[in-house]
């Protein structure tokens, strides 16, 4: 005979654990936790357009970085829609953080060393040679490197609750 559940919180076929929400320092701490996530854009037609990318948190500012060249669609679409989201999911998949936010899209660097070209040298660890620096912002020229930042207007996500107080990050 089938067991029936009698309790919400009992886990049997068909029920798993259900969703904890997560505070905002909670949600920040995720966010920075990872450095991969899902940007997520307005299409003209309404559609979203997502890409995976690369992000840096700056969570005393609330502003999340992401660097990319002045040729991608991400780029033409926040120009014309700054309305974006950035998805990250926990290492296990069990937990997860949308940052929403307006997006700024910064010059692009033109010349090694300008504001872009800074801004992007401080989203990565310092350089331990002078030249490998110099290197670096002569690439970010080269490549037509610009920043996306996003300044975060609202976190959401959840954690499943697993048994036995295992909460994933």
């Amino acid at each position: 005979m089938p067991q029936t559940v009698k309790d919400e919180n009992t886990y049997g076929p068909g029920r798993g654990p259900g969703p904890l929400a997560l505070s905002d320092d909670e949600l920040a701490q995720l966010l920075g936790a990872h450095r991969m996530g899902a940007l997520a854009v307005n299409k003209r037609n309404g559609h979203p357009h997502l890409s995976t990318v690369a992000y840096v948190w700056d969570a005393t500012e609330r502003i999340v970085r992401i660097s990319t060249t002045a040729d991608r669609a991400k780029v033409r679409q926040l120009r014309r829609d700054p309305r974006s989201a950035l998805y990250v999911s926990g290492g296990d998949f069990m937990s997860f953080v949308v940052a929403e936010a307006e997006a700024e899209l910064s010059a692009v660097s033109t010349v090694p060393g300008d504001e872009p070209g800074r801004e992007l040298l401080g989203m990565r660890p310092a350089f331990d040679r002078p030249e490998d620096e110099a290197a670096f912002l002569e690439n970010m020229v080269a490549d037509r490197r610009m920043v996306i930042r996003l300044r975060v207007s609202r976190l959401y996500g959840t954690a499943i609750d697993l048994p036995f107080g295992k909460r994933p990050g």
